[in-house]
């Protein structure tokens, strides 16, 4: 008799079922060896553009045709177990390796969901860039990301090795956005890649200054996330080696902004002019589908020149008249994630908020099918 074993999964590290497409957890699909996982630290799979960006960088470093070091902008993530030493010595040293393995695991899985490279394994944490090697745009917002996603997994692994070994395990996490010397470290760029300067440092005296459990960021990391998160003003805080005080907000979860069209709207938006022609011809789109034939528009042009204003401003007139609108986004961040703009869809249908609990979204399901 053959038996089938399950397996970790690659990006967030649950147990998946064997014989499973895609994990229960987080939805990316299950790598198909034909062989069980490790339940050590695994890679999963980082979005296309930074592997691509990563192994051309290794390359040209091996090679030796690479500048010593680059300036980008990143945010810097660190993330740490609260009092490791003390709860290291509450367990054999087999199975302490065991439970930080599992904790590596959950963080960079976390970091690497979101398009960041882990840089470096302290011996009770990370680093994690974003922004680097691979420039992003909201590389910010990754991070951001990637800090609530670590936190909630960590809390549901917390919450089992209390049961389990009666453990404290509490993570605490830092972030700081700012310009970098990013470099590949080691003969030929064996040694990895990592950031110098001083935004490196100030991110991990964030996560030293981070409460158990928290989430705590410099007001650069905040004020290009303002909006898209839910921000606690911590007020300023004397660091050492700063030349002022460093006001500190906490990261208390995802904002109500989906968008940057979504964040305008807040400032207020400038008057609507000169798009009389694609307008028009979204009129008579609609118009075709209360005739009964099924449109679909595609809205192709630069960046900038205002497609999701367009966009925007359509949706509001079809609201105005009193037709419903289904409005799914996609994010660069979450291209790993199947069916992601179908997901987006259904909740809308069911009218699941981005706060509701899964008991809550159950009960809204359950609902929409009776």
């Amino acid at each position: 008799m053959i038996g089938v074993l399950d397996q970790n999964c690659s990006s967030c590290g649950g147990a998946t079922e064997a014989g499973a497409f895609f994990c229960r957890h987080c939805g990316v699909p299950v790598e198909r060896t034909g062989a069980p996982a490790s339940r050590g630290p695994v890679d999963p799979p980082a979005d296309r553009p930074q592997q691509e960006t990563i192994a051309k960088e290794r390359a040209d470093a091996a090679a030796g045709s690479r500048p010593e070091g680059e300036l980008k902008q990143v945010t810097v993530l660190f993330a740490d177990v609260q009092g490791s030493i003390a709860l290291s010595e509450q367990v054999d040293p087999e199975d302490w390796h065991a439970i930080i393995s599992r904790f590596f695991a959950l963080l960079a899985g976390a970091a690497r969901r979101y398009g960041g490279v882990v840089s470096r394994f302290t011996g009770d944490g990370i680093m994690a860039l974003f922004g680097a090697p691979a420039a992003q745009e909201d590389h910010a917002q990754r991070a951001c990301h990637a800090a609530i996603h670590a936190r909630e997994a960590l809390s549901e692994y917390a919450a089992e090795l209390r049961r389990a070994r009666g453990l404290s395990f509490s993570v605490r996490i830092g972030l700081h956005s700012g310009p970098v010397v990013a470099t590949w470290i080691g003969e030929g760029g064996s040694g990895g890649f990592t950031a110098i300067g001083h935004t490196v440092n100030l991110a991990e005296r964030m996560e030293r200054l981070a409460e158990p459990g928290r989430i705590y960021v410099t007001e650069d990391t905040a004020g290009l996330v303002g909006g898209f998160f839910e921000l606690h003003d911590l007020g300023p805080f004397e660091i050492g080696g700063e030349r002022g005080p460093v006001r500190v907000f906490e990261v208390v979860g995802r904002g109500q902004q989906r968008s940057r069209l979504d964040f305008a709207r807040l400032r207020g938006l400038s008057r609507f002019v000169g798009r009389e022609p694609e307008v028009e011809r979204l009129e008579a789109a609609l118009e075709k589908v209360f005739r009964g034939e099924g449109q679909t528009v595609e809205i192709v042009g630069p960046a900038g020149v205002g497609k999701s204003r367009l966009c925007a401003e359509f949706v509001a007139e079809a609201r105005r008249r009193g037709i419903p609108v289904a409005e799914v986004h996609g994010f660069a961040h979450l291209a790993s994630m199947p069916y992601l703009t179908l997901i987006e869809d259904l909740r809308h249908v069911a009218q699941i908020e981005p706060g509701d609990s899964d008991d809550v979204a159950r009960e809204k399901i359950a609902s929409q099918i009776l």
